[in-house]
Order: structure tokens, then C-alpha cells, then sequence
């Protein structure tokens, strides 16, 4: 039988190279361009704002430090190696990110934001001469719901336009914290097994983070210089930051993300990864605490909606990592984890999500000081409750509110973080 768990590790939890959404752009156009014969002459992007949003600043793996989506798009449709999925840029040859380059260069790539989309939407349409395909990914980033060739419709997971949700999202939305605490003890062996890879995988990112000398490697600094300790909040906000750095720097290094999101799996994974190994948690018991941390991001983003507003690595992954920690030492205590949870989105809740770059770091590193904190203060029974602000009397409430806020109260945020970054690009 199939549990919540495996189908949130299946479609959310997954090794990618590079940020999430110039690798979904790629993924579209690959998806498109294997369809063709000939040399690419062509590429045509249409994407909601969110996704132009996070893919207009952030470096592409194996690009010497290029950026932007219409690259990626490029790419894609010259690679036409969608079976790569999340690590399409992985191995990129020179030839091809030269040929890539020539289709902006020429004009022949164009790309634009559809305000009227919300959630995922990217369209490409990719020409080869006077072949052509289409592909639209929408409701998740490898989930193509339309795929056409030349006029015919070669496959249709969902009609275009509207909204559809994976079975297991509609399970998560109707789920409380209950139902998450028993799935995450339904782990299993294998589970646990895949688990402890992305553990691995994004201490071995963050090594290389620290070579960059960006946001981990000067908290580190700071450790070395004797202004700040080394203790768990150092060590866990120094790690996740230099992560990330590798990430938003376009270093050739896989990730496992987490709600399809690799800087939210840095988080979700090394938080509560570090915390335990502090406490001297027993290591099954960390993983599993892990599985958890994936299932409450991948819970929240249900109702904040793929790309928001707000940052993900704070009210998802952060709240997520949070209740991990809870979970480890207090076992599946909801009114505990209900204190972090409301302490998380209280203290960070207003964190802005404008667009995946460098300056991530930052906010993940801010996300594990908060993590931790509302987890220490959790467990001892302190936290912030519905007497204060916009906070629930359940988790299950704050998360709902947040989300409320979020994609209703901030409708026009997208638009105008937007308008001031295309402002700024030549």
C-alpha cells in the first residue's frame, strides 16, 4: 500500500542540481525539443510570476556564472534530455551551452510573465524549421499537463488551463498534525535509506559552499575570529547557509530538495540532521524525525501554494524542520509542536520571497536560528499562542491563516517585487 510519505518523497523530495525553476523551464523545453529532428531555431516561454520571479537572478549550474530563465529554457531545448529531470544541467556540454547562448545572442529565444497565471504555469514552445512542440508543465514542476507536436496532442495529463492536484495533495490538505506524526512512523528501511543520501548529499553542498566565501564561510568567520560561538545555532545556520550558497552560485552540486524546493531540502533536512547529532539523538530516530520535516513543508505548501508570496524556507521548511526537532526529543506531542509551529510563523512569518539568488542564504540561515529556537522553547513548554496576532489555537489554524495572508492579503506583492527587478534588468 501506498503511504503519504512515499508519494511526498516521490513527487517532493528528489536530488536537483541547480534552483528549482530554471530546472522545471529546462525540463519543459527538453520535454518539447525531443520531440523535434533538426537543429533548435527557436524557443517561445510563457511562466506565471512566481516562477520569473525565482528564476530571473539565480546562476545555472555549468554556465560560468550565467544566469536567468530564458537560458535555461535555451538549454533545455538544445540538450532535449528531459529524462535528467531536477539534474538536466548536470554534465552540460560546451557545445551546447554555446549553441544555447547563440538563440539569445540572436533574438531567437523570447520569454514573458503571464500575470493572469497563479501556481505553476510554464508553457514552451520550441521550433526546430517548421517542426514544432509544445509543453506545459502546470500544479508542479514535473507535471506536464499538456504535450503537443506539430498541432497533434501527444499526451494530456490535465486540461490546460485548469488547476489540477496529485491525489496525495488533496490526502495532505484534509491531513492534521496527527496524521502526520503516524505517517512519518510508517517509514520504512528504504525510506530511511533514501533519507540519509540527501543527508549526505547537502552536507557535501555545503562543503563546497564554504569555499565560495559567501554567507556560510563568513558566519564561519566570525565562529573563527571569536565573535561568535560554535554551538548548534552557529554550526546549523553556518552549514544551511553554505548549502545554499552553493546553490544560488550555480555550483555543479545536487541537493535533495523538499516540497520540489532544493533550498527548503536544505533546510528540512540539515536543521534537524544537526540538531540531533548535537543531542547525540540515535540516527534512525533523526531520519525519521526528517521524514517528518518533509511531510509538515510539503503539508504547508498545500495550502501556501507552490510559489508565494512569503518564503518557503521559513513558514514551510523552517516550521517543518522545527517540528522535528520537538518530535525527536518529545515524541508526537501536538501541543508542543503546535508552540513551534505558531513561534516559527511569528517570528518569521513576513519573511519576503523575492526570487531565488545569493541573498537566499541569508533567509536560510535565519530559518534555522528560528527553528531551533522555537523547538527549544517548545519543548519546555514556552511558545506563542492564539492570544497573540494572527495565531491559530491549532498548527493546522496558524498554517491556514499564514497561507490566508499570504495569497489573498499579499495578492499584489508578486507584481510589484517584479516590476522592480525587470526594472533593473538591461
Amino acid at each position: 500500500m501506498t503511504t503519504l510519505l512515499k508519494e511526498v518523497l516521490k513527487h517532493e523530495v528528489y536530488p536537483a542540481m541547480g534552483c528549482t525553476e530554471p530546472v522545471a523551464i529546462a525540463f519543459a523545453a527538453a520535454t518539447a525539443g525531443r520531440l523535434l529532428k533538426g537543429r533548435t531555431t527557436s524557443v517561445l516561454v510563457k511562466i506565471d510570476p512566481g516562477t520569473y520571479k525565482n528564476g530571473l537572478a539565480v546562476s545555472i549550474p555549468n554556465t560560468l556564472g550565467k544566469k536567468g530563465n530564458l537560458l535555461a529554457a535555451a538549454i533545455g531545448a538544445v540538450v532535449r534530455r528531459p529524462e535528467l529531470g531536477a539534474q538536466l544541467f548536470k554534465g552540460l556540454p560546451a557545445a551546447r551551452l554555446k549553441e544555447a547562448s547563440e538563440l539569445l545572442k540572436s533574438r531567437r529565444a523570447v520569454i514573458s510573465a503571464d500575470y493572469s497565471k497563479r501556481g505553476i504555469y510554464i508553457s514552451v514552445e520550441v521550433k526546430a524549421g517548421a517542426d514544432k512542440a509544445l509543453c506545459v508543465l502546470e500544479g508542479s514542476h514535473n507535471q506536464v499537463a499538456l504535450l503537443r507536436h506539430n498541432g497533434k496532442v501527444v499526451a494530456r495529463t490535465a486540461v490546460a488551463g485548469k488547476k489540477t492536484r496529485l491525489p496525495y495533495k488533496e490526502t495532505l490538505r484534509k491531513a492534521s498534525f496527527r496524521d502526520l506524526f503516524r505517517e512519518a512512523g510508517k517509514v520504512s528501511p528504504a525510506e530511511l535509506r533514501y533519507i540519509k543520501t540527501g543527508v549526505e548529499m547537502n552536507l557535501a553542498a555545503a562543503r563546497e559552499g564554504l569555499k565560495l566565501k559567501k554567507v556560510g564561510y563568513y558566519i564561519e568567520d566570525l565562529i573563527h575570529k571569536g565573535y561568535l560561538k560554535r554551538d548548534i545555532l552557529s554550526t546549523a545556520k553556518l552549514t544551511s547557509a553554505a548549502a545554499t550558497d552553493a546553490r544560488m552560485a550555480g555550483v555543479p552540486v545536487p541537493v535533495m530538495s523538499s516540497g520540489e524546493s532544493g533550498n527548503q531540502g536544505v533546510v528540512a533536512v540539515l536543521v534537524p540532521w544537526l540538531v540531533g547529532k548535537a543531542f547525540r539523538v540515535p540516527e534512525k530516530r533523526i531520519l525519521k524525525s526528517i521524514a517528518l520535516s518533509h511531510l509538515v513543508n510539503s503539508y504547508i505548501k498545500v495550502f501556501l501554494g507552490e510559489l508565494a508570496p512569503i518564503c518557503g524556507c521559513a513558514v514551510a521548511a523552517g516550521v517543518g524542520a522545527s517540528v522535528a526537532i520537538v518530535w525527536q526529543r518529545a515524541g508526537a506531542d501536538t501541543r508542543k509542536a503546535t508552540l513551534a509551529v505558531n513561534t516559527v510563523i511569528s517570528d518569521i512569518g513576513g519573511m519576503l520571497c523575492d526570487g531565488a539568488k545569493s541573498g537566499c542564504a541569508l533567509k536560510v540561515a535565519s530559518s534555522a536560528d528560528s527553528s531551533i529556537r522555537a523547538a527549544w522553547m517548545a519543548m519546555n513548554g514556552e511558545g506563542i499562542t492564539e492570544a497573540e496576532g494572527f495565531i491559530g489555537s491549532t498548527a493546522e489554524a496558524t498554517i491556514k491563516n499564514i497561507a490566508r495572508i499570504s495569497s489573498l492579503g499579499m495578492k499584489k506583492v508578486d507584481c510589484i517585487i517584479l516590476d522592480i527587478m525587470t526594472a533593473k534588468t538591461p
